[in-house]
Protein backbone atom coordinates (compact mmCIF):
# COMPACT_ATOMS: atom_id res chain seq x y z
CA UNK A 1 0.00 0.00 0.00
CA UNK A 2 1.50 3.55 -1.03
CA UNK A 3 1.96 6.13 1.11
CA UNK A 4 0.21 9.20 1.25
CA UNK A 5 3.11 11.59 1.81
CA UNK A 6 1.17 14.49 0.74
CA UNK A 7 -1.54 13.64 3.47
CA UNK A 8 1.36 13.37 5.92
CA UNK A 9 2.92 17.00 5.16
CA UNK A 10 -0.21 18.58 5.92
CA UNK A 11 -0.20 17.53 9.28
CA UNK A 12 3.22 19.49 9.63
CA UNK A 13 1.29 22.44 8.28
CA UNK A 14 1.39 25.22 10.69
CA UNK A 15 -2.38 25.63 11.52
CA UNK A 16 -2.92 21.88 11.62
CA UNK A 17 0.21 21.73 13.66
CA UNK A 18 -1.24 23.93 16.29
CA UNK A 19 -4.79 21.96 16.20
CA UNK A 20 -3.48 18.38 16.99
CA UNK A 21 -1.29 19.22 19.17
CA UNK A 22 -3.37 21.66 21.39
CA UNK A 23 -5.24 18.12 21.73
CA UNK A 24 -2.75 15.95 22.10
CA UNK A 25 -0.06 18.16 24.16
CA UNK A 26 -1.90 18.22 27.30
CA UNK A 27 -2.57 14.18 27.67
CA UNK A 28 1.59 13.56 26.51
CA UNK A 29 2.06 16.37 29.39
CA UNK A 30 0.40 14.34 31.71
CA UNK A 31 1.36 10.98 30.63
CA UNK A 32 5.21 11.96 30.67
CA UNK A 33 4.56 13.80 34.65
CA UNK A 34 3.39 10.24 35.48
CA UNK A 35 5.96 7.88 34.33
CA UNK A 36 8.77 10.15 34.82
CA UNK A 37 8.12 10.36 38.69
CA UNK A 38 7.50 6.62 38.46
CA UNK A 39 10.43 5.95 36.99
CA UNK A 40 12.73 7.97 39.68
CA UNK A 41 10.61 7.03 42.82
CA UNK A 42 11.16 3.07 41.72
CA UNK A 43 14.73 3.72 40.60
CA UNK A 44 15.91 5.97 43.73
CA UNK A 45 13.33 4.65 46.42
CA UNK A 46 12.20 1.01 45.80
CA UNK A 47 15.79 -0.78 44.00
CA UNK A 48 18.42 -2.23 46.46
CA UNK A 49 22.45 -0.68 46.81
CA UNK A 50 24.79 -2.23 44.50
CA UNK A 51 26.76 -4.45 46.02
CA UNK A 52 29.94 -2.80 44.62
CA UNK A 53 28.41 1.11 44.15
CA UNK A 54 26.36 1.16 46.77
CA UNK A 55 23.35 4.19 47.00
CA UNK A 56 25.92 5.66 44.21
CA UNK A 57 24.22 3.07 41.07
CA UNK A 58 20.90 5.25 41.15
CA UNK A 59 22.25 8.46 39.36
CA UNK A 60 21.94 5.57 36.99
CA UNK A 61 18.31 6.64 36.73
CA UNK A 62 19.30 10.09 35.13
CA UNK A 63 22.72 9.79 33.55
CA UNK A 64 21.63 7.24 31.37
CA UNK A 65 18.61 8.42 30.13
CA UNK A 66 19.79 11.92 29.99
CA UNK A 67 22.61 10.53 28.22
CA UNK A 68 20.37 8.49 25.55
CA UNK A 69 18.46 11.50 25.13
CA UNK A 70 20.97 14.03 24.42
CA UNK A 71 22.44 11.76 21.39
CA UNK A 72 18.90 11.13 20.45
CA UNK A 73 17.82 14.65 20.40
CA UNK A 74 20.54 15.47 18.15
CA UNK A 75 19.81 12.89 15.79
CA UNK A 76 16.07 14.12 15.94
CA UNK A 77 17.37 17.52 15.12
CA UNK A 78 19.15 16.01 11.96
CA UNK A 79 16.08 14.63 10.16
CA UNK A 80 14.37 18.40 10.86
CA UNK A 81 17.42 19.93 8.97
CA UNK A 82 17.47 17.84 6.32
CA UNK A 83 14.17 18.31 6.32
CA UNK A 84 14.12 21.78 6.04
CA UNK A 85 17.19 21.79 3.93
CA UNK A 86 14.89 19.52 0.80
CA UNK A 87 11.96 20.62 1.56
CA UNK A 88 11.85 24.30 3.12
CA UNK A 89 9.63 23.09 5.72
CA UNK A 90 9.08 26.30 8.26
CA UNK A 91 7.99 23.57 11.33
CA UNK A 92 10.90 21.31 10.81
CA UNK A 93 13.36 24.24 11.46
CA UNK A 94 11.38 25.33 14.52
CA UNK A 95 11.01 22.29 15.96
CA UNK A 96 15.13 21.95 15.66
CA UNK A 97 14.78 25.21 16.95
CA UNK A 98 13.15 24.52 19.76
CA UNK A 99 14.74 21.00 20.36
CA UNK A 100 18.14 22.28 20.99
CA UNK A 101 17.46 24.07 24.34
CA UNK A 102 16.30 20.57 25.33
CA UNK A 103 18.80 18.52 23.96
CA UNK A 104 21.92 21.34 25.75
CA UNK A 105 20.00 20.42 29.08
CA UNK A 106 19.88 16.81 28.75
CA UNK A 107 23.58 17.05 28.37
CA UNK A 108 24.85 19.37 30.85
CA UNK A 109 22.51 16.58 33.04
CA UNK A 110 24.67 13.57 32.00
CA UNK A 111 27.79 15.67 32.28
CA UNK A 112 27.15 16.39 35.88
CA UNK A 113 25.76 13.11 36.62
CA UNK A 114 28.81 11.68 35.33
CA UNK A 115 31.33 13.53 37.11
CA UNK A 116 29.13 12.84 40.81
CA UNK A 117 29.71 9.22 39.76
CA UNK A 118 32.81 9.16 38.81
CA UNK A 119 34.02 10.57 41.70
CA UNK A 120 33.85 7.65 44.01
CA UNK A 121 33.93 4.99 41.49
CA UNK A 122 36.97 6.53 39.63
CA UNK A 123 38.65 8.86 41.88
CA UNK A 124 38.20 12.14 39.50
CA UNK A 125 35.17 14.58 38.70
CA UNK A 126 36.62 14.46 34.76
CA UNK A 127 38.76 12.40 32.73
CA UNK A 128 39.57 13.12 29.04
CA UNK A 129 37.95 9.99 28.18
CA UNK A 130 37.22 9.29 24.34
CA UNK A 131 33.31 9.35 24.86
CA UNK A 132 33.50 12.06 27.84
CA UNK A 133 35.68 14.20 25.97
CA UNK A 134 33.14 13.76 22.58
CA UNK A 135 30.08 14.31 25.25
CA UNK A 136 32.10 17.82 25.96
CA UNK A 137 32.07 18.68 22.36
CA UNK A 138 28.48 18.21 21.98
CA UNK A 139 27.29 20.13 24.47
CA UNK A 140 29.60 23.07 22.95
CA UNK A 141 27.90 22.36 19.20
CA UNK A 142 24.37 22.72 21.26
CA UNK A 143 25.89 26.36 22.56
CA UNK A 144 27.18 26.92 19.18
CA UNK A 145 23.94 26.24 17.48
CA UNK A 146 21.75 28.12 19.47
CA UNK A 147 23.72 31.16 19.59
CA UNK A 148 23.64 31.12 15.68
CA UNK A 149 19.84 31.19 15.68
CA UNK A 150 20.10 33.99 18.34
CA UNK A 151 23.23 35.70 15.77
CA UNK A 152 20.98 35.83 12.93
CA UNK A 153 18.56 38.05 12.39
CA UNK A 154 16.42 36.61 8.94
CA UNK A 155 14.88 33.05 9.86
CA UNK A 156 15.22 31.36 7.21
CA UNK A 157 18.86 32.09 7.00
CA UNK A 158 19.50 31.17 10.35
CA UNK A 159 17.70 27.97 9.33
CA UNK A 160 20.22 27.43 6.72
CA UNK A 161 23.17 27.69 8.36
CA UNK A 162 21.76 25.91 11.63
CA UNK A 163 21.07 22.63 9.58
CA UNK A 164 24.62 22.65 7.65
CA UNK A 165 25.93 22.86 11.82
CA UNK A 166 23.58 20.60 12.90
CA UNK A 167 25.42 18.13 10.05
CA UNK A 168 28.62 18.92 10.77
CA UNK A 169 27.98 18.39 14.80
CA UNK A 170 26.27 14.62 13.89
CA UNK A 171 29.73 13.47 13.83
CA UNK A 172 30.23 14.18 17.49
CA UNK A 173 26.87 13.20 18.04
CA UNK A 174 27.90 9.81 16.67
CA UNK A 175 31.27 9.49 18.33
CA UNK A 176 29.14 10.51 21.65
CA UNK A 177 27.68 7.34 21.23
CA UNK A 178 30.04 4.44 19.88
CA UNK A 179 33.31 6.38 21.22
CA UNK A 180 33.80 2.91 23.78
CA UNK A 181 33.65 0.82 21.02
CA UNK A 182 36.01 3.08 18.68
CA UNK A 183 38.72 3.47 21.16
CA UNK A 184 39.41 0.39 23.67
CA UNK A 185 41.40 2.73 26.17
CA UNK A 186 39.28 5.11 27.99
CA UNK A 187 37.57 4.73 31.76
CA UNK A 188 34.11 4.49 30.67
CA UNK A 189 31.97 1.65 30.22
CA UNK A 190 30.12 -0.03 27.08
CA UNK A 191 26.15 0.60 27.08
CA UNK A 192 24.57 -0.72 30.09
CA UNK A 193 21.44 -1.03 27.93
CA UNK A 194 21.37 -2.36 25.06
CA UNK A 195 19.03 -4.76 22.58
CA UNK A 196 22.93 -6.69 21.17
CA UNK A 197 24.67 -6.83 24.68
CA UNK A 198 25.06 -10.39 25.78
CA UNK A 199 24.37 -9.11 29.72
CA UNK A 200 22.96 -6.13 30.73
CA UNK A 201 21.94 -4.91 33.97
CA UNK A 202 20.09 -7.21 36.41
CA UNK A 203 16.27 -7.11 36.32
CA UNK A 204 15.76 -5.14 39.37
CA UNK A 205 17.50 -2.18 37.93
CA UNK A 206 16.69 -2.91 34.19
CA UNK A 207 12.97 -2.45 34.77
CA UNK A 208 12.58 1.02 36.47
CA UNK A 209 15.69 1.77 34.22
CA UNK A 210 13.30 1.40 31.37
CA UNK A 211 10.61 3.16 33.13
CA UNK A 212 12.67 6.09 33.41
CA UNK A 213 13.91 6.15 29.93
CA UNK A 214 10.31 5.98 28.93
CA UNK A 215 9.68 8.74 31.16
CA UNK A 216 12.53 10.91 29.58
CA UNK A 217 11.64 10.68 26.22
CA UNK A 218 7.72 11.85 26.60
CA UNK A 219 9.00 14.46 28.44
CA UNK A 220 10.95 15.87 25.83
CA UNK A 221 8.23 14.80 23.68
CA UNK A 222 5.91 17.09 25.58
CA UNK A 223 8.40 19.86 26.15
CA UNK A 224 9.53 19.88 21.83
CA UNK A 225 5.87 20.23 21.04
CA UNK A 226 5.18 22.95 23.80
CA UNK A 227 8.55 25.08 22.44
CA UNK A 228 7.34 24.42 18.59
CA UNK A 229 4.38 25.95 19.47
CA UNK A 230 5.79 29.34 21.18
CA UNK A 231 8.19 29.46 17.83
CA UNK A 232 5.23 29.30 15.45
CA UNK A 233 3.87 32.19 17.72
CA UNK A 234 6.72 34.38 17.74
CA UNK A 235 7.06 33.74 13.90
CA UNK A 236 3.45 35.45 13.17
CA UNK A 237 4.07 38.11 15.47
CA UNK A 238 7.48 38.71 14.30
CA UNK A 239 5.13 38.69 10.69
CA UNK A 240 2.41 40.50 11.82
CA UNK A 241 5.05 43.17 13.00
CA UNK A 242 6.65 43.34 9.72
CA UNK A 243 3.67 44.44 8.51
CA UNK A 244 2.67 47.05 10.22
CA UNK A 245 6.10 48.67 10.18
CA UNK A 246 5.51 48.33 5.91
CA UNK A 247 2.30 49.87 6.66
CA UNK A 248 3.55 52.99 9.08
CA UNK A 249 6.65 53.51 6.58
Amino acid sequence: MAINWNAFWEWANPRKFMWWTDRALPVIAILAAVIFVIGLVWGFFLTPDDYRQGATVKIFYIHVPSAMMAINIWAMMLVASLIWIVRRHHVSALAAKSAAAIGMTMTLIALITGAVWGKPMWGTYWEWDPRLTSFLILLLFYIGYMALWEAIEDPDTAADLTSALCLVGSVFALLSRYAVLFWNQGLHQGASLSLDAEENVADVYWYPALVAIAGFVLLFVALVLLRTRTEIRARRLHALEMRERVKNA
